[in-house]
Order: structure tokens, then C-alpha cells, then sequence
């Protein structure tokens, strides 16, 4: 129940425009999923999760911090090449720690700002 009210509160505050979209972020136990998102036209500009075979490489275990970081790479080369620099990061109501962290830190330092 905090989560959907945390994710609430978010997202009252948080809106993707066409010039800075939204990258917003899931986690399950087994996987975790980035997505940019311009909410002016509802369309999903580029996904990543570690269910993509590039982000799965290298793991055993998809649920931990390592995915995330790879999660976050993958989805920052996406927005570069389609010529997304900044977003507005969405944590959807998760906790800024752990897997969400790492995957935000990962993107940022492969060229995403925010």
C-alpha cells in the first residue's frame, strides 16, 4: 500500500515533455525495466530490461544490482543513439536505493542526464 501512495505522489509531480521525456523504472523480484517515455503524445520512445538478451549477458541472476547496472547502460545507449540526452527520472514509487540506484547511476554515467 506505501508503494502505490509513494507512486502516486510521483507522479502527480512528474510529466515527460517531448524535449526532456520520462524514464521511468520497475523492478520485480526477478527483473527490472527502464523505459523513456514522452507522456505529450503516450508513446514509449525506448525500453530496456533485462529480459533483452544484451542486458541479460554476464548474469546468472537477473533481481540484483549488477542487471540494474547493466539495465541502466543499455538503456542510456538506446536514448543516445535515438538523440536523448536529458529525462526527468521516474522512480515509480521505489525506493531511490539498491537496484533503482544503480540502475539510475549506470545510466548517467553513460551519458544520460538528469
Amino acid at each position: 500500500m506505501a508503494h502505490l501512495k509513494r507512486k502516486t505522489r510521483v507522479r502527480k509531480k512528474i510529466r515527460g515533455t517531448t524535449e526532456r521525456p520520462r524514464l521511468n523504472v520497475f523492478k520485480s523480484a526477478r527483473h527490472i525495466y527502464a523505459q523513456i517515455i514522452d507522456d505529450s503524445t503516450g508513446a514509449t520512445l525506448v525500453a530496456a530490461s533485462t529480459l533483452n538478451s544484451a542486458a541479460g549477458e554476464g548474469t546468472a541472476y537477473t533481481g540484483n544490482v549488477d542487471a540494474a547496472k547493466q539495465v541502466g547502460a543499455l538503456i542510456a545507449k538506446k536514448a543516445l543513439e535515438k538523440s536523448i540526452s536529458t529525462v526527468v527520472f521516474d522512480r515509480n514509487g521505489f525506493l531511490y536505493h539498491g537496484r533503482v540506484k544503480a540502475l539510475a547511476d549506470a545510466a548517467r554515467e553513460n551519458g544520460l542526464s538528469f
